[in-house]
Formats: structure tokens, C-alpha cells, sequence
């Protein structure tokens, strides 16, 4: 098959490499959120206890994506910094190393996560009604992340080497098949039984299993800017402990996240079903609303990644830049709008419950103040991640989740009168202390210097292409 030609993200204009990059993540991460909308949505039709089952599910699921998340990361980087370097053989090594890696973390997640589903839905509180539901949600996704897993890596490695259309593709027909399957499976239909909230969780392990299989089958057709070989999935060490101290801090850098989630979610748990209701669906407005961040932010580490590799400081520096201003003000811009139409569109979720209504509008139009601060750090990870930067990005977590917001949300929910009120209010506190310490470190400039690939590959990659010429001519 021949390969298809990807653009060249190491000069030309910057905005346009920027909106090049940003609108297909942005539309592929829509519909990776429409999963979760679409479950949220037919699972609201069962009722409050049905959707504080799957809200308290989210972030344990979260949580054991992430510890395997951080080799993704470091994948990501490597692949990225060898592609503006040109260095076509390591950017299929890393691929196939990563892949390996995450399909080993993959099934041991399962495992783990399939066992610990009950005792840790009892941890966080679920009560007696939600228990049962959440923890089957659970099982039924954890058996299924090896799929999960699969297609992340798959986005991931596209995304490395300029590729963020096909992995859009694959979501699209995905998330068709998620409409059909969820409602059939939730609620029943013909022969098949209603599985209520489970049903949610077998449609979208279907989804991504199909995904999962295409994407596979793309990496190693070498259409797509990546080729990998049977000789890529042999176990490299020397590149596994780079990849290893690369991805750590990532991996820590989520797992503070999801830990964080998920120590909120038993801090929302205390205030009862309703507040567990009105913070699920508050929550998946929010990741709904924050997509344009991360796709400026998925794609200004892929630009910043590739430029460094190629030796392009300065115009990484001016990537990073005029990323930072896009992401304020559009951010800031989506924050007006939600504020504005916040009971409407709670509404949406779950239209026969005024009291989760008002209290989940209350939540959305408290977030939406600091809206422009969570586009600056999301944008401002994206830097640090393509330089290689991680532990920027795990020391950015672990502030805004462990030091800023859960110590705000449990004194203002526990000992004033804002009562439950209070965890909304912990939202704009830490997005914006976080965005004003990262964006203290961003201008240290100190990111620009933390190539991970050294001069000694430079030498590496003229042997290569050295011997390809050799090759050639003998041929």
C-alpha cells in the first residue's frame, strides 16, 4: 500500500498548522465525549440512582487508565520529537514499543480493576441503592479496557506523527454504532433484555473493540505515517527506561487527577443522591465544554514536540504563544455562553427532577467563571508535554487538584454555609491558582531545553539513513 504524505509542521504559518491540527482532535474528542453523553443521557432515563451510579463509576475508571496513561504520554513525545527530526525508523520502534507496553498494562488493569470494582464503589460512599448498578457499570467496562486501551494508543501515535483525521474517522462510525447500541441494551428491545445500566457499559466496550481492531490494523498497514513490524513488538529495554522516565510523572501526573476526581466524588457522596446526580451531570457538561482546550492543547504538544525535535526553538516559543491567546479567549468566550444556558441544558439530563436541575445549573454557571483560566492550563500542559516537560505536568496536577481545590471544596462544603454549594466554588479557585502557577514556570522558558532525544540519535539517524542509501545503490 502507499503511504500517504503528512504535512510538515515545521514551518509555514503557525495558526493555520494550529487550526489544522486543533479541529479534527476537537471533533474526534466530541465524539469520544458523546460515549459518555449518550450513556449519560439513556442511563438519566432510569432515574437519579442510575446516573449517580455511573457518575461515581467515572473517575475509579479514570483512575486505572491513567497508571498506564503515562507510557502512552511518553510515546507520544518520542514519536513526535522523532518526526520533526526525520527519523522515520525510531518513530515506528517507539510505536511498537508503546503499543506493547500499553497491552500489557491493559490486561493487568483489567484484572485489578474487575476485583476492586465492589470495595471501591463502598469506599466512595455509594449507598445502598447505587452500589449494585455502579459496580456492575464497572466490571463490564474493566473487562473491556484492554479495547479502551487499544484505540488510545492508536490516537495517541497519529496524533505524534500529524495525523489527526483518521483517528477521527474511526470515532465517528464508532460513536453511530454507540447510538444504536446504547439505547437497545439499556432499555431492551425485541429478544434483547433491558441490562438498565450495564447495558451502557457493554454497548460502549463494543464500540471500542471495533475501534480498537481498525486502528491495529492502520498501524501495521503503513498507510498512516507509522509501519509497524513484528520486529517493533520485541521487548527493547534501554528504550523501555526512557520511556519509563518519561512517562512516570505523566502517569503520576493523571493518576493525582483521577485520585482527585474520585476523592471528590466521596466528598459529593456525603451530600447525597441528589448532589452525586447534579455533580455527574455537571461534570459531564464540563468535559464536554473544556473539548476546544484539549484540542489546542493535544495539538500545540504535537507542534512544540515536533519543532524541538527539528532543532525550531524559537518558532516553538511562537507556537506556544499564540496557543496560550487562543485558548484564554476562546475559553473565556464558551464560559459566557454556558453561563447563560445552564438550567436548559441541565435540563437535558434529567428533565423530570427540578431539584438536580437547579443544582446542577448552579454548579455549571460557577465553573463557567473561570472558564478562560482552564483554557490557559490545558494549553500550557500541551507546551510542556511536547517538550518532554512531564513532571511540569505532574507538578501542575498535584496543585491544582491535591494543594488548591479538594481543601477548598471540603471547608467551604463542611464548615460554612455554602454547604454542598461549596465544592462548586473549589472549581474557579484552583483553575485559576493552577493556570497562574504553570503559566509562572511557562515563562521561565526553561521547557524549551528538555529535548528527550539526544544529539547521539542525530548521529544514529545519519548512520540510518547512510546505510538506506548504500542499500539502494547496490540494489
Amino acid at each position: 500500500m502507499k503511504e500517504r504524505g503528512l504535512p510538515d509542521y515545521t514551518k509555514g504559518p503557525i495558526i493555520k498548522a494550529l487550526v489544522g491540527l486543533s479541529l479534527p482532535i476537537v471533533f474526534a474528542n466530541i465524539l469520544q465525549t458523546a460515549y459518555q453523553l449518550i450513556d449519560t443521557f439513556w442511563v438519566g432515563r432510569l432515574g437519579a440512582v442510575a446516573v449517580a451510579a455511573v457518575s461515581l463509576s467515572f473517575p475509579v475508571i479514570f483512575l486505572m487508565i491513567s497508571l498506564g496513561g503515562g507510557l502512552a504520554i511518553a510515546g507520544t513525545i518520542l514519536v513526535a520529537q522523532y518526526k520533526g527530526q526525520g527519523n522515520r525508523w525510531q518513530v515506528d520502534h517507539v510505536s511498537g514499543q508503546t503499543l506493547l507496553l500499553m497491552l500489557v498494562s491493559s490486561a493487568a488493569v483489567s484484572v485489578l480493576g474487575y476485583l476492586i470494582s465492589g470495595p471501591v464503589m463502598k469506599l466512595i460512599g455509594a449507598g445502598p441503592e447505587v452500589l449494585p448498578e455502579a459496580t456492575s457499570y464497572l466490571q463490564i467496562s474493566f473487562i473491556g479496557m484492554v479495547f479502551m486501551f487499544g484505540f488510545f494508543v492508536f490516537q495517541s501515535l497519529m496524533r505524534g506523527v500529524g495525523d489527526v483525521k483518521t483517528p477521527l474517522y474511526i470515532v465517528l462510525a464508532t460513536v453511530l454504532m454507540n447510538l444504536v447500541l446504547d439505547p437497545l441494551f439499556i432499555l431492551g428491545w425485541g429478544p434483547v433484555p433491558a441490562y438498565g445500566v450495564s447495558g451502557a457499559a457493554i454497548a460502549t466496550v463494543g464500540t471500542q473493540g471495533v475501534a480498537a481492531v481498525i486502528g491495529l490494523f492502520l498501524l501495521f498497514s503503513g498507510r498512516y505515517g507509522i509501519h509497524l513490524k513484528p520486529e517493533h513488538l520485541r521487548f527493547d529495554l534501554p528504550l523501555f527506561k526512557k520511556m519509563f522516565n518519561l512517562g512516570l510523572p505523566a502517569s503520576i501526573s493523571q493518576s493525582a487527577r483521577a485520585l482527585g476526581l474520585g476523592v471528590m466524588s466521596f466528598l459529593v457522596a456525603s451530600f447525597g443522591t441528589m448532589t452525586v446526580a447534579s455533580y455527574g451531570i455537571g461534570m459531564r457538561i464540563f468535559s464536554f465544554i473544556i473539548i476546544p482546550a484539549l484540542g489546542l492543547s493535544m495539538a500545540t504538544s504535537t507542534l512544540v514536540g515536533q519543532n524541538l525535535g527539528a532543532g525550531h526553538k524559537e518558532r516553538a516559543g511562537d507556537i506556544a504563544k499564540k496557543s496560550l491567546q487562543i485558548g484564554f479567549v476562546s475559553l473565556a468566550v464558551l464560559g459566557v455562553i454556558l453561563f447563560l444556558v445552564a438550567r436548559p441544558l441541565t435540563a437535558v439530563f434529567i428533565p423530570d427532577d427540578p431539584a438536580v436541575i437547579e443544582s446542577g445549573a448552579s454548579f455549571v454557571r460557577i465553573m463557567a467563571l473561570s472558564f478562560g483560566f482552564v483554557g490557559l492550563g490545558h494549553t500550557l500542559l500541551g507546551v510542556f508535554t511536547g517538550a518532554g516537560d512531564t513532571k511540569a505536568t505532574m507538578i501542575q496536577s498535584i496543585l491544582a487538584l491535591w494543594v488548591f481545590q479538594f481543601p477548598v471544596a471540603y471547608i467551604l462544603s463542611k464548615h460554612t454555609a455554602l454547604s454542598a454549594e461549596g465544592i462548586w466554588w473549589s472549581f474557579p479557585v484552583s483553575n485559576v491558582l493552577a493556570a497562574a502557577v504553570s503559566y509562572i514556570w511557562y515563562s521561565t522558558g526553561s521547557w524549551k531545553h528538555k529535548l528527550v532525544i539526544g544529539p547521539e540519535e542525530l548521529h544514529l539517524r545519519q548512520e540510518i539513513l547512510e546505510e538506506v542509501v548504500v542499500d539502494e545503490g547496490i540494489q
